[in-house]
């Protein structure tokens, strides 16, 4: 049945507003291959829209798939057959659903998922007006929901020097791991970049990479001594000729042909393993990639380093984006309050 295969899913209602709302309990294989049936007016326009992102916007891969999803769930839970029924009810509608919704593990989605959502339902409603130049609901009265502050999780030095240095250096994948640990913490590169970079975009002698960030803009990021040491040490062990600069299985890959693709470490692989080091150093806040990437921000600011240079660094769109490292670093602040305010004068 492939993609328009039916998964078993749960039916019940709830009544807002004299509105009987369905919710359907998705699997996540369901949400992650979405089923846009042709016979639907709307299917049909998300179907343009996905080409009009990946022809016009030169959207990556990822972030159509993303949109892809997004859609899908929508048709899934939205209750709308055709792009001219959104309403202010039926945005309502979609909102409640994505309150009930849960996944497979029967979790509810978070704050920040739901409001990805409603982003990309935005965004493809501004598009059927533009481009389509449909009169439809705007999108603007799609509004998010509230959001609390987003938190940062960020590593202490000792515990980040533990994690650094977990990877056993005697092995040819405790090589290969300690660099990826040690890049991530040097660059602040997000997990996909770092897995798509490849040998040749190392240049050791600037100690430069030049990364293709999201929207494909192009940033430069640096290497640190120890970055470089531990890409050498395990470039130094590297007897192949494939493209990939992170590979699995290095005895296979000896006798591959380039550019060798299929031995490119995988999203997951990578995740795991910076899991399984956080659990070897004794780290029971069970950091990710992402929280090396804050870890690296974090690190720069209380250093001394600007917002904005940050902002180019982590290769953000916005700055508003990069502000949230602010909070992490206000007990500094306070140093800064006590030693450089007030007037030296004496109240009478």
């Amino acid at each position: 049945m492939g993609w328009y295969q039916v998964f078993p899913c749960i039916m019940f209602s709830l009544s807002i507003d004299s509105i009987n709302i369905k919710c359907i309990m998705l699997s996540m294989k369901d949400v992650e291959n979405p089923p846009l049936p042709h016979s639907s007016v709307l299917a049909r326009a998300i179907e343009r829209y996905l080409v009009y992102l990946r022809s016009e916007e030169n959207k990556s891969p990822l972030t159509v798939a993303a949109y892809h999803r997004s859609l899908g769930l929508y048709m899934k839970i939205g209750e709308v057959s055709d792009p001219k029924d959104v309403s202010k009810v039926s945005v309502r509608l979609y909102k409640a659903n994505l309150h009930i919704y849960r996944t497979r593990d029967k979790r509810e989605l978070a704050v920040r998922t739901k409001n990805h959502h409603l982003t990309v339902l935005r965004a493809f409603l501004r598009y059927l007006i533009q481009e389509e130049e449909m009169e439809i609901y705007p999108p603007d009265r799609v509004t998010r929901f509230k959001e609390e502050q987003r938190q940062v999780k960020v590593l202490f030095m000792e515990e980040l020097e533990r994690l650094l240095t977990a990877p056993d250096p005697s092995t040819k994948e405790g090589k290969r791991d300690r660099a990826i640990l040690e890049l991530f913490f040097s660059t602040g590169l997000r997990l996909a970049e770092l897995r798509s970079l490849n040998g040749k975009d190392i240049n050791f002698q600037t100690r430069e990479i030049s990364v293709r960030g999201k929207r494909g803009k192009i940033r430069v990021v640096f290497l640190s001594d120890r970055a470089v040491t531990a890409l050498r040490a395990y470039l130094d062990i590297r007897l192949d000729h494939l493209v990939p600069l992170f590979i699995r299985s290095h005895q296979q890959a000896v006798t591959a042909l380039p550019p060798g693709e299929e031995f490119r470490l995988s999203r997951i692989s990578i995740y795991v393993l910076v899991k399984k080091y956080a659990r070897q150093a004794g780290i029971v806040s069970s950091p990710s990639p992402h929280t090396l990437r804050h870890s690296f921000a974090t690190n720069l600011l209380q250093n001394g380093a600007d917002l904005r240079s940050i902002q180019e660094l982590l290769g953000h769109k916005d700055l508003s984006t990069t502000q949230i490292y602010t909070h992490v670093t206000n007990p500094q602040l306070k140093d800064v309050h006590r030693k450089f305010h007030g007037i030296d004068v004496k109240i009478h």
